[in-house]
């Protein structure tokens, strides 16, 4: 045996068990679901004798409560991801400069992705409770009536918008920081030198360079916006009424709730499709930009 194949066999002695836990743990139950959602299967009837074909999908789409539940998916991802990002980007820029205690700036911002989605919904529930919640008291400092942050169909999809950008936005710091530090020194001095201010610095230098980056951001950010599910589940069950009944929640009520397994696969792989579609348009913009700078 030469060594080139030794080492080809020693390879994939090492891949193999990461390939096969891939295979159990992602690709089978991917395969499952797939031939579920062409079966009248749920979790009273666990069998595969109805075969319905497209009858799941079709169903789903004639489902105005499906419409509704990914109007407010688009609306909450859209406006986390953008918000996440502006505000992001912007202290991401900030902790770019040598200012002081620069550590205790990055512990502080770590602490909320560390926290658990259902710890993170369970202490804002209660700091917005509308009797006892922190929050309504200091607004009854300043003479302002309470508000019912979680239960009025006017506040309770913004009030979760806000709670995910506070636990998540730590995250588009970190990788937007992150690229930030990798930058090359050469432009900005050459910018420096040629009389640029901070403004043109930053849109013809920063944003340029930084453009490959912050597509890997968005798209990571909206893949994970698009599943939110547990602060959803913690804070408002999908109310008041459908305000807050985002796409992931959906399905689980029609697995958990309606016990369709069927159809909910079938939702679930539209959720996938629609997921697929924005991860394409999002790597051939990187792909385009990638090939713009040389």
């Amino acid at each position: 045996m030469n060594l080139r194949r030794q080492q080809k066999i020693t390879g994939v002695l090492f891949i193999s068990p990461t390939a096969i836990v891939l295979v159990l743990i992602i690709l089978l139950p991917l395969l499952f679901s797939f031939v579920v959602s062409f079966y009248g299967y749920t979790f009273i009837h666990p069998r595969f004798d109805q075969f319905l074909g497209a009858q799941n999908y079709l169903r789903g789409f004639q489902d105005q409560y499906f419409w509704n539940s990914l109007e407010v998916t688009l609306i909450f991802v859209v406006a986390v991801v953008l918000v996440e990002f502006l505000v992001g980007f912007s202290i991401a820029l900030l902790l770019n400069r040598d200012i002081r205690f620069k550590g205790i700036f990055y512990t502080i911002l770590t602490i909320p992705m560390v926290m658990a989605p259902v710890a993170v919904g369970l202490i804002w529930k209660m700091l917005l409770h509308p009797d006892l919640g922190v929050a309504n008291y200091f607004l009854s400092l300043l003479g302002i009536s309470p508000v019912n942050w979680l239960g009025s169909t006017k506040m309770a999809l913004w009030t979760l918008l806000l709670i995910d950008v506070w636990q998540q936005m730590s995250f588009m710091i970190l990788i937007l920081l992150a690229g930030l530090t990798s930058l090359p020194k050469e432009p900005f001095e050459a910018a420096k030198i040629d009389g640029a201010n901070a403004r043109q610095t930053l849109f013809y230098i920063t944003l340029h360079l930084m453009k490959p980056v912050i597509v890997v951001a968005l798209l990571i950010r909206t893949i994970f916006a698009f599943r939110t599910y547990d602060l959803v589940y913690v804070l408002t069950k999908g109310g008041p009424g459908v305000s807050t009944d985002l796409i992931s929640y959906h399905i689980y009520k029609k697995t958990f709730m309606g016990l369709d397994l069927g159809q909910a696969s079938a939702l679930s792989y539209v959720l996938l499709i629609l997921i697929m579609a924005i991860v394409v348009v999002l790597f051939r913009q990187m792909a385009n930009r990638q090939e713009s700078l040389y």
